[in-house]
């Protein structure tokens, strides 16, 4: 047999020089899956014009532990809508250069320019058509550790390019269809922003005013680069 022919001293060597390929090989397979995760995520929204799903935004602070949900609206160049139904109803809406925050009832409505917005939502506005997963995050990895939602889903880590300064990393829970089910946000001060989607819709048409805001009668807009709730 071969391992009777190697010398006792030969046998540590070898079998280092085996460990190594293989855990080459396997970073190797590592690299080329997030590849090819991250190409499937950029076609597939990528080739959308529109898309409406509801969603579960969780988050979890100092202290401070909140759940809603809602439906949002996505529609190229980017416009976006947030309508949340759970636990209240309230708005937060863009048609791609002005976005508002509004909470039916309440006397002021907030209007922040889309180019200055720091809200954890807004870089969702770009999902439609400028979507690419490795530019966008540095580090980009398939996270072992992270336990997906949906068995048969894979869990993507990296840290965004954007914001840096108030987030440290996002979680991307993606389908075996390439469709993001869950992002999770950690920022830098511990707290965590979670949303789930569901029921994504496609192509649909969407009437341009759904993306367009009128204050009522007596609110007081109050301009602000930060929509954030």
């Amino acid at each position: 047999m071969l391992s009777s022919l190697l010398k006792r001293s030969e046998r540590p060597f070898l079998l280092l020089v085996f460990l190594i390929g293989a855990l080459c090989a396997s970073a190797d397979d590592s690299a080329r899956s997030v590849k090819t995760i991250a190409d499937g995520v950029d076609r597939r929204y990528n080739s959308m014009q529109s898309l409406e799903t509801g969603f579960t935004e969780s988050y979890r602070g100092p202290g401070v532990i909140r759940q809603e949900s809602g439906t949002l609206w996505l529609k190229k160049p980017g416009r976006m809508r947030w309508e949340y139904r759970e636990p209240k109803p309230k708005l937060f809406v863009s048609d791609g250069k002005t976005a508002w925050f509004y909470v039916p009832g309440e006397p002021e409505v907030r209007k922040a320019a889309v180019k200055n917005l720091e809200d954890l939502r807004s870089p969702l506005r770009y999902l439609l058509g400028k979507t690419k997963l490795l530019k966008e995050f540095d580090g980009l990895t398939l996270d072992p550790d992270a336990k997906p939602v949906v068995a048969g889903n894979v869990v993507l880590r990296g840290v965004p390019k954007a914001m840096p300064y108030r987030v440290s990393q996002v979680l991307l829970e993606i389908t075996p269809q390439y469709e993001i089910q869950r992002i999770v946000i950690g920022e830098v001060d511990g707290s965590e922003t979670e949303f789930h989607f569901s029921g994504q819709k496609e192509n649909l048409p969407i009437a341009e005013n759904r993306f367009k805001f009128t204050p009522p009668s007596g609110v007081e807009v109050v301009e602000t680069p930060e929509l954030s709730q």
